[in-house]
């Protein structure tokens, strides 16, 4: 029951696109990740994803429409819905999703990580 300090977790690491597991709450994993460029296209069947800004920027892109995302704010993506986090300059970013849940969804490939417990 620790308190978990942000700066210095996201302190721990610097590469993107590698998610860290911070804590676990309700069968669900709170990550942070550092992005920047484009994620590959993807969706969860079974699970929705939030995603937090902490730091910077993001565009979160859908078939149909973009959404920017700002410092601040989150946007929930529903299990189903293709998506893809596109970040102009460096972003930090907070998630919450179900424990099963993989970074690439369905699609899967080379950016398929599982994430790392910090």
């Amino acid at each position: 029951m620790d308190k978990i300090n942000l700066v210095e977790k996201f302190a721990c690491f610097s590469d993107t696109w590698s998610p860290r597991i911070i804590a676990e709450l309700n069968g669900q994993h709170v990550k942070i990740v550092r992005i920047e460029g484009a994620f590959v296209w993807h969706s969860h069947e079974h699970e929705d994803e939030l995603f937090l800004v902490v730091e910077g920027r993001f565009c979160m892109e859908y078939r149909d429409r973009k959404q920017w995302v700002e410092k601040g704010e989150l946007v929930v993506v529903p299990c189903g819905v293709e998506h893809r986090p596109v970040a102009e300059e460096h972003c930090q970013i907070l998630l919450f999703e179900p424990k099963s849940t993989v970074n690439t969804g369905e699609t899967g490939g080379q950016r398929t990580v599982d994430a790392i417990k910090l």
